[in-house]
């Protein structure tokens, strides 16, 4: 595991932002951490990158207590905070030189990372425009060339996407997708779902300072919701047909048929839909569109935060999450 949140406290005043939180990331995963504001998202993402010492349990970042060793930590970690802070005229390349130069990067090597840089972020057109003239979206990648300037294990970032017009988020979901690449363990802090659907493989859901839910998106999603919802449109004159075939079927549920098209639960893993469509197609029901949508990370995140109520923190879904 790259991070490792054991039983972790944190209190400022009487309000607990972390209250016996445990947290798992496995080395190679892009991590969405979700939560509302104020569940303990920053507070996560400050104690794991050495800015902020916790009042209880065990952290480890690398195998590394971040308060016992703070400077070996972040140099595994890159960390792009939810703000663009930067010294008055300077170039784009001047800015990723001087944190090259703070993480003592040898100046004879300091140009060629420096460049290849400005190449991943698809900014070597704007290597000696001032930062200040750059747009958001650009600014939001100069920030995440900077935190890969010492070549980290993880990456860190806060709320990438706030602010970003929708071209931007397009561009930095395929900047992400590229580091996922390259094999880089990545914890992504949103509140747009809709970013992290299709980037992240494993999810964190925290609420009221507590880790309801985080794994494997696709186990949380099957853990909490037993049926998934399948649309199947067939041939016109074999709707019926098809109807009939469906609902003698146990697996299938609330069976609904509009326009040419059933939508229906589906109670079964992907081999068992694999199952349904060749036995519905055998009944001599020609099948041209089958589709299983499974929830939404919207959908798991109210599920989640609802029913939740911050008491479950075991590490998987949250007891009494699931329906």
């Amino acid at each position: 595991m790259i991070v490792e949140f054991e039983s972790v406290e944190k209190r400022y005043g009487r309000v607990h932002a972390l209250r016996d939180a445990n947290l798992s990331v496995p080395a190679g995963a892009t991590l969405g951490l979700i939560g509302p504001n104020g569940a303990g998202k920053t507070t996560s993402i400050l104690i794991t990158t050495s800015l902020l010492q916790r009042d209880g349990g065990m952290v480890r970042v690398g195998g590394i207590d971040p308060e016992r060793d703070p400077l070996a930590v972040r140099r595994h970690v890159g960390y792009m905070p939810d703000f663009f802070g930067v010294y008055e005229g300077l170039r784009a390349r001047e800015y990723l030189e001087f944190f090259a130069a703070t993480q003592r990067i040898r100046p004879a090597a300091r140009a060629a990372v420096v460049a290849d840089l400005l190449a991943l972020v698809d900014l070597e057109d704007k290597a000696d425009a001032d930062v200040n003239t750059l747009s958001r979206g650009m600014k939001q990648r100069l920030s995440l060339a900077r935190a890969l300037i010492h070549d980290p294990e993880l990456l860190v970032l806060d709320e990438p996407a706030s602010g970003l017009d929708p071209r931007a988020r397009v561009e930095l979901r395929e900047l992400i997708a590229e580091l996922q690449r390259m094999g880089r363990t990545i914890v992504i802090s949103s509140h747009i779902l809709s970013e992290l659907e299709g980037v992240c493989s494993h999810l964190a859901i925290v609420d009221h300072g507590r880790f309801l839910a985080q794994g494997p998106i696709d186990e949380i999603r099957s853990k909490l919701f037993a049926q998934r919802r399948v649309r199947a449109r067939v041939e016109p004159s074999r709707i019926e047909q098809a109807e009939a075939w469906l609902g003698d079927h146990g697996t299938v549920g609330d069976l609904q048929v509009e326009r040419g098209v059933l939508r229906f639960l589906f109670s079964g893993d992907d081999a068992a839909s694999a199952e349904l469509l060749s036995g519905l197609i055998a009944s001599g029901a020609p099948v041209s569109e089958w589709r299983v949508d499974g929830a939404g990370l919207e959908e798991v995140f109210l599920h989640l935060t609802s029913n939740g109520n911050g008491d479950g923190n075991d590490g998987g879904v949250a007891e009494g999450g699931a329906p």
